[in-house]
């Protein structure tokens, strides 16, 4: 069994791996939420701590993002998962209906004995976009970016609303242009907390561009020769920006 053990964001890897046996010396404490899941065919134990524990040399805490270069994509992958299902449990704690403290119900869920609701693991859908004028790809940057990177436009998407006009809303919300011909690229687990992105390429109809200053810090138009810094190969932002690059002029 891999264990996958957390303190908020961080994930506790042993010489660079998910530890497969479970030291006591790291639970000093009782865990703040444990439990089992299976990703694929193997059964997986998630845990969350409050502290960052004491460590030995060959220990350390490694932001769940940058965890990309160092595992494999398959144990990424369950990192993801892990931090996802111990997120859902540390929110759904009690009834959103009655207030009563939840039990645990069948996979992925919790029912209230008081009223019998069940409640289930949320994901919330998320769009991402690369708008293309001729030869030149729109970037943006965002209040919200760790790095001093350019990214893509990106918005969760509303009630209501269809993936493609969420798409066309946010283009028009953050850069005051429009958009035509959608079409679908790809979609990723995003677990910062539990969004699923969903990538689509999309064209220049017409607009200047006028930011929205409340989303974003800069935009612009970047032709293959001046790209600045792009995002990290972990997100489905560079996938997009790297199938636009794959491109024949």
């Amino acid at each position: 069994m891999q264990y996958f053990i957390f303190c908020k964001e961080r994930i506790l890897l042993v010489a660079g791996k998910i530890p497969t046996q479970l030291n006591s010396a790291w639970l000093l404490t009782a865990p703040k939420s444990e439990l089992e899941f299976h990703f694929g065919d193997e059964t997986c134990c998630a845990i969350e701590v409050s502290e960052p524990l004491s460590l030995s040399e060959s220990e350390d805490w490694v932001d769940l993002r940058a965890t990309f270069d160092v595992l494999s994509l398959r144990e990424h992958q369950a990192a993801g998962k892990a931090r996802e299902l111990l997120y859902w449990d540390d929110q759904t704690r009690f009834c959103s209906h009655c207030g009563t403290p939840l039990e645990a119900g069948i996979l992925f869920s919790k029912r209230c004995p008081q009223c019998g609701k069940e409640h289930w693991t949320v994901i919330t859908p998320a769009i991402i976009v690369a708008v293309h004028r001729n030869d030149e790809i729109l970037l943006t940057r965002s209040h919200t970016m760790r790095g001093n990177y350019m990214g893509l436009v990106a918005g969760f998407v509303e009630p209501g609303e269809s993936l493609e006009e969420c798409v066309r809303r946010e283009v028009r919300e953050e850069t005051n242009l429009e958009i035509t011909n959608i079409r679908y690229f790809g979609s990723q687990p995003w677990p910062y907390p539990s969004v699923q992105m969903i990538g689509f390429h999309a064209d220049y109809l017409s607009g200047e561009i006028e930011i929205q200053r409340e989303e974003l810090v800069k935009a612009g138009w970047y032709s293959r020769e001046n790209l600045p810094e792009i995002p990290g190969k972990v997100s489905l932002a560079r996938k997009l920006i790297d199938d636009w690059l794959s491109w024949e002029k």
